[in-house]
């Protein structure tokens, strides 16, 4: 029920995924009797969903603290707990980011030697795809937290991009080692010496986001949405002025036409629901959100990365490194 186009995102969303995602089945947390009509509207849909009524829902701009609370009956906490219980592989919501995390946090608890869950996202570069995390969920991060982000990052990459050894940078103003505070100072010696087979590359900067220097990109929550918001703001804008300059004279509309396919083609690239499904790495379960502003396309991508990440047994390798892990390296400090 989440979202600003649910429920009827969610519904069509499922029915895009169904050609992609023919073996998964969905239970529906919310209000049947507005579930049911849009159910019936789809027959696909329909075979593969059950409903679990709840009048309840988290607002989108209801504290994660008072959710928490009070949202105990709520469409998102019946939904989490499932997965909590085992009745369902993974949860994928719309709605309210911080009471997702928080009820997430709370009700699966993270992975052994995860002290905080990060939310991880990928972004197109002139290379493929990279993963950035976190974007988001923590605002200030000491150097064990933004380790524990890179072996999480490592491991996606290696398993979900196939990629048989992903680089990984720490995102810093600048790439000399002396450069930034000491929370990536720390953080980058302790890769450098970590007693895992990561490829660490070192410092990276903004402007290596876009260029796809490496696979894996480590920054904290606060960085990283900046980061973020300020990535999908530009390809609004660059979207907008391209649109303005073939439309601007008659000649330039006969171009934009002959041009159709490729501008296509750059469209497909950049467009945002393509990469729709933040995923919080760290969680003891599937857990996937959707922007809240998605479209159908962009809410099925959510549910194809909530379904990969369960077939992949993402959370069982990162154990299986994590219990490797020792971050309790010289330097390393656990206040900063």
């Amino acid at each position: 029920m989440g979202g600003d186009n649910a429920p009827e995102v969610v519904i069509e969303g499922i029915v895009l995924a169904r050609d992609k995602l023919p073996q998964v089945d969905y239970l529906l947390y919310g209000n049947e009797q507005i579930l049911k009509p849009l159910l019936d509207k789809h027959g696909t849909a329909r075979k593969v969903c059950e409903i679990r009524h709840t009048d309840d829902v988290v607002s989108n701009d209801e504290k994660p603290g008072i959710a928490l609370r009070s949202g105990r009956n709520s469409s998102m906490r019946l939904a989490i707990n499932a997965v909590g219980q085992g009745e369902a592989a993974g949860v994928v919501s719309a709605g309210n980011t911080g009471a997702l995390m928080a009820m997430a946090k709370f009700v699966l608890k993270t992975l052994p030697g995860i002290d905080r869950p990060a939310i991880a996202s990928f972004f197109p570069t002139m290379r493929g795809e990279s993963l950035m995390l976190d974007l988001g969920a923590n605002v200030v991060c000491n150097s064990d937290n933004l380790v524990q982000f890179a072996v999480m990052g490592e491991v996606f990459a290696r398993n979900v991009f196939h990629i048989k050894q992903p680089s990984i940078g720490i995102l810093n103003i600048g790439s000399e080692e002396l450069k930034g505070h000491d929370s990536v100072k720390q953080t980058f010696n302790i890769l450098q010496n970590i007693d895992l087979p990561i490829r660490f590359h070192g410092f990276v900067e903004g402007d290596d986001i876009a260029k796809g220097t490496v696979d894996v990109i480590v920054t904290d929550g606060f960085t990283g949405n900046i980061a973020l918001k300020t990535a999908e703001g530009t390809a609004r804008m660059f979207g907008s002025f391209l649109k303005d300059a073939l439309h601007s004279t008659p000649i330039s509309m006969a171009g934009g036409l002959l041009a159709k396919p490729a501008l296509n083609k750059l469209r497909m690239r950049l467009d945002p629901s393509r990469y729709n499904g933040a995923m919080f790495l760290g969680l003891n379960g599937i857990c996937v959100k959707s922007h809240g502003g998605t479209d159908a396309l962009g809410f099925s991508n959510a549910l194809g990365v909530a379904a990969e990440l369960v077939n992949d047994g993402l959370n069982d390798v990162i154990k299986e490194d994590l219990s490797h892990l020792d971050t309790e390296e010289p330097g390393a400090n656990k206040t900063s």
